[in-house]
């Protein structure tokens, strides 16, 4: 069976936005010019519509997917809230999707562009490949990625360094006196449990300090509070001092199940997060977490989309946002026995 033409193809061969395409092929009133250079365009290519391309009625906003691994997960609603401001006054309206743990649903989600699901599609990925890599660059809409995708130059992303950012929530814990800092990581095969891993490893380094990971199997709260046992028992008689956690949800679970067990935060065990979600300065004691500027990174992939819609011809462009570090009242610094 032939590949059938898209509409993003249509708009490079005529050299016009993706938007002013749809208009023209769904009979919206165009300037002449660019109604003669779309239906040229699309004759030499030989274009059959299909329904992305009359997704576009007269009236109708722009529909924009956002898709997230877990719609339930704070961070994920900071970034929607992200993309959200970056697209006021554009007419466009937001579809947000959870995508699940399966990559193949992912798959089947970028393959839905082509039936006019959406006309863009704005995606932070959890789990990275070869295969959902390529699907987005063949993408038949607009398509931005929050999150690392290695070198590839196909797609326009939005980055942050989680890397960095476990490293400086290590320094923070050694310059307030903690001995020996554990990691707890989510999975392994997943982008962040990757790089912060990597952050964890580069800084015990760096101070020359030894290194104890745990492996939560899920970002959740559930998750960290399973893995507070796993943790301890890996401790094996060492003063265990000090904790990063992947993310804020395993870090409050983390935190619960040690209280339980009779650990004094930040007395005897200091927490750390990652993301800052909203819950951090609310749990008690109010944890210190790493930013990662989960609303900047939404509204600068919007910034990208709408650019792309404009130039579908212009160069990708990928923007990165810094880690910050957020102290609060988990990690108060360590005053040893015997001191004021």
């Amino acid at each position: 069976m032939a590949r059938r033409v898209t509409v993003t193809e249509v708009a490079l061969q005529a050299g016009v936005s993706v938007a002013s395409v749809s208009r023209v092929l769904n009979g919206i009133p165009a300037r002449p010019q660019t109604e003669e250079r779309v239906r040229r365009a699309a004759a030499e290519l030989g274009y059959i519509p299909d329904a992305a391309a009359r997704s576009l009625k007269l009236g109708r906003a722009l529909q924009i997917a956002i898709a997230v691994d877990d719609i339930a997960n704070p961070v994920y609603a900071m970034m929607m809230h992200g993309v959200e401001a970056g697209l006021v006054g554009s007419g466009s309206r937001l579809l947000a999707c959870s995508t699940g743990r399966r990559p193949a649903d992912l798959l089947d989600l970028v393959e839905g562009m082509s039936r006019g699901y959406a006309d863009g599609l704005i995606i932070s990925p959890l789990r990275r490949t070869p295969e959902l890599i390529d699907a987005l660059a063949q993408a038949p809409v607009p398509v931005v990625v929050i999150g690392d995708i290695g070198d590839d130059e196909r797609l326009d992303t939005v980055t942050t360094d989680s890397r960095l950012g476990v490293g400086l929530a290590y320094d923070h814990l050694v310059s307030s006196g903690r001995s020996l800092i554990a990691f707890v990581n989510g999975p392994r095969d997943t982008t962040p449990g990757r790089s912060r891993l990597a952050g964890y490893e580069d800084a015990a380094s760096r101070h020359d300090r030894a290194t104890l990971v745990a492996e939560a199997d899920d970002f959740t709260v559930r998750a960290g509070e399973e893995a507070w046992s796993q943790l301890a028992a890996m401790a094996d008689g060492r003063t265990l001092d000090a904790v990063i956690a992947v993310n804020d949800l395993v870090a409050i679970g983390l935190a619960r199940a040690a209280l339980d067990a009779g650990r004094s935060i930040p007395d005897s065990l200091a927490v750390v997060g990652v993301d800052d979600i909203d819950m951090a300065a609310i749990f008690r004691p109010s944890l210190t977490s790493v930013s990662l500027g989960a609303h900047e990174r939404g509204r600068l992939a919007a910034e990208l989309y709408l650019r792309r819609m404009e130039s579908p011809t212009a160069p990708t462009e990928s923007r990165s946002v810094a880690p910050r570090l957020v102290v609060r009242q988990s990690t108060l610094p360590h005053v040893p026995k015997g001191r004021p």
